[in-house]
């Protein structure tokens, strides 16, 4: 299962131009290799909770649900009516479990939703009463055979608003999308009561949702990737040891020995550049006082690479973060690392313009990727 990350978008939107693969399709290139690959479209810039509610519904079918109590904390629509599915994947349970693939912010939603699958929810603060629907009043354990996240920032990014900051890159990929169909984009938001008016631009439509009162919420993405919205989920998202993990590292900067900064690499997408060299230099302050580092520098131009290795901000200690060995057995409940790789934020992903040769060279990489899954027991 491919999970897009934030301000992502499905393979019905953007006129075919794929979140994975760009002008190309990475699913389709998976499947005719004999795997069986299914991609989701969720909220682009909501929450973990919400987006991960959503991927639960997506897979399974099925009437979104948020909670009783999520709702009602958070002003939200607690089942909109437009966001109810069929299912990709109906027979998934115990029985036939999944690989989750999750890039950027996908990385934390799927270990949302495996938060979700092992736990129950109540609809208040008295806790007596459950909510009622399958996700969140049931447990289902097992049900989740691997996680991989790719250039996730488990620990949040340092990037300051992300939201406008990533804006260009939405706009860029919005125009190559124009070559070959529609501009369509959707923020998928019913549940905040908000829409795409008859006849509205794209850039007003942003504008508009940009302004939505929920920004100023934690019930959102921006919260979320922040170092401080990470290390909240980091304390309850904890590794679960019938998981196996897996996180896929990337840099796409380096040291210069006169500043003592991180800048570019040579081959870095031209609108990451700017944000790359500010993170490369950006001290953030932690609610206790307490700075980044150096070691915050390095990135991949939206997310910090010392981030990505897997989550170690909770305050229950950090998840075993091990470095994969091929000749070594795997262990569920602990992270594997693999790189970091010599790649950008959206490069990784098929974004972006690179040569047949190169793009066989990514594509190689979760061809081996899925391979090294279908070994792991069940």
């Amino acid at each position: 299962m491919l999970v897009h990350g934030f301000i992502g978008w499905g393979p019905e939107e953007m006129g075919g131009y794929r979140y994975w693969g760009g002008f190309y399709d990475l699913e389709e290139y998976l499947e005719k290799l004999g795997f069986e690959v299914y991609t989701v479209s969720i909220g682009p810039v909501s929450s973990n909770w919400e987006r991960s509610v959503e991927l639960y519904h997506q897979l399974k079918g099925g009437q979104v649900d948020y909670g009783k109590h999520h709702a009602e904390h958070w002003g939200v629509i607690q089942k909109p009516k437009e966001k109810n599915y069929v299912g990709l994947y109906p027979l998934w349970d115990e029985n036939h479990p999944v690989h989750l693939v999750g890039h950027s912010m996908g990385g934390q939603t799927i270990r949302m939703l495996l938060y979700q699958l092992t736990n129950t929810f109540n609809t208040d603060s008295t806790e007596t009463v459950l909510e009622e629907n399958p996700l969140l009043g049931e447990i289902h354990e097992r049900w989740i055979n691997s996680i991989t996240s790719i250039a996730t920032p488990h620990n949040g990014t340092t990037l300051s608003d992300i939201v406008t900051n990533t804006f260009p890159f939405l706009k860029n990929s919005i125009g190559l999308a124009a070559v070959v169909g529609t501009q369509f984009y959707d923020f998928d938001l019913q549940h905040w009561g908000f829409y795409r008016k008859e006849g509205e631009s794209w850039r007003k439509y942003f504008r508009r949702m940009r302004k939505h009162p929920a920004w100023g919420t934690q019930n959102i993405s921006a919260w979320d990737l922040s170092l401080e919205g990470a290390q909240q989920l980091n304390t309850f998202l904890r590794a679960d040891p019938n998981v196996y993990y897996f996180s896929y590292v990337l840099s796409s900067t380096h040291l210069n020995p006169i500043s003592r900064r991180h800048v570019p690499d040579k081959g870095m997408s031209v609108i990451l550049r700017i944000r790359a060299r500010r993170i490369g230099k950006k001290i953030v302050y932690w609610d206790n006082g307490t700075p980044t580092d150096s070691t915050w520098f390095e990135n991949d131009g939206v997310v910090n690479t010392i981030s990505q290795r897997g989550p170690t901000t909770g305050l229950n200690g950090p998840d075993p973060i091990v470095e994969y060995k091929e000749d070594e057995p795997l262990i569920p409940g602990q992270w594997y690392t693999f790189g970091p790789y010599k790649m950008d934020h959206w490069y990784v992903v098929g974004q972006g313009i690179m040569s047949e040769q190169e793009r066989q060279n990514l594509y190689n990489l979760y061809k081996e990727h899925c391979k090294l899954l279908r070994t792991l027991p069940e």
